[in-house]
């Protein structure tokens, strides 16, 4: 399966009661935008999401990414992770701007990245995922605002665009065999990924 198809826009759509508005939940490797009052939701494992949006317009989107392996060539400048998520998160750049989004109007914040999954500590994945997107966005100058990364446990992501607010809950329960089990598949799809020109890395 090519990375084209795998970094998909979000389906799950629905009607939140408790937030009394329209939702959008985004799964691994999905992302959504919008310019609608509306509510963007997912649950981070070792996974990280980015929230941006342009904070004049009040677009926005969120994005659900890992890195899919363990470091890669260290001597390489790009490691086939460090592409993956370098195009999870030109994804949502680019979908906002097509959407009317400014790049100098864009803020983020970022979440994930938890030391939760095992078999993953070893390789610290979450710290990588999360060490990577704050290290992305500092590159590309979009200045981040807030961020929740790391810790042990799983989060629930809640991001309000057109406010730019976000709630996070902490699931205490370290047994989500759920979560586990979608990332750790999710993961395993990423090492059998074509890494290669069927890729478009934007500038």
């Amino acid at each position: 399966m090519s990375l084209a198809l795998q970094e998909q826009l979000a389906t799950n759509l629905y009607y939140d009661r408790t937030f009394d508005c329209d939702a959008a939940k985004i799964l691994p490797g999905e992302y959504y935008v919008t310019g609608k009052n509306m509510l963007i939701v997912t649950v981070l494992g070792s996974c990280v999401s980015a929230c941006i949006r342009d904070r004049v317009t009040g677009l926005g989107g969120m994005n659900h990414f890992m890195l899919p392996d363990g470091g890669g060539d260290a001597d390489s400048p790009i490691s086939a992770s460090m592409r993956y998520g370098t195009y999870a998160m030109e994804m949502l750049i680019n979908e906002l701007i097509k959407a009317g989004a400014k790049r100098e109007n864009m803020e983020a914040k970022v979440f994930g990245g938890g030391a939760v999954l095992r078999g993953f500590t070893a390789m610290n994945v979450g710290q990588r995922n999360a060490a990577f997107v704050l290290n992305y966005l500092r590159a590309e100058k979009i200045r981040v605002i807030a961020e929740d990364l790391n810790d042990i446990h799983p989060r629930k992501v809640y991001f309000f665009p057109q406010t730019g607010k976000v709630l996070v809950k902490k699931l205490m329960q370290t047994h989500n065999d759920t979560l586990a089990k979608r990332e750790q598949a999710y993961a395993s799809s990423l090492k059998t990924s074509s890494m290669g020109g069927d890729i478009e890395l934007f500038s």
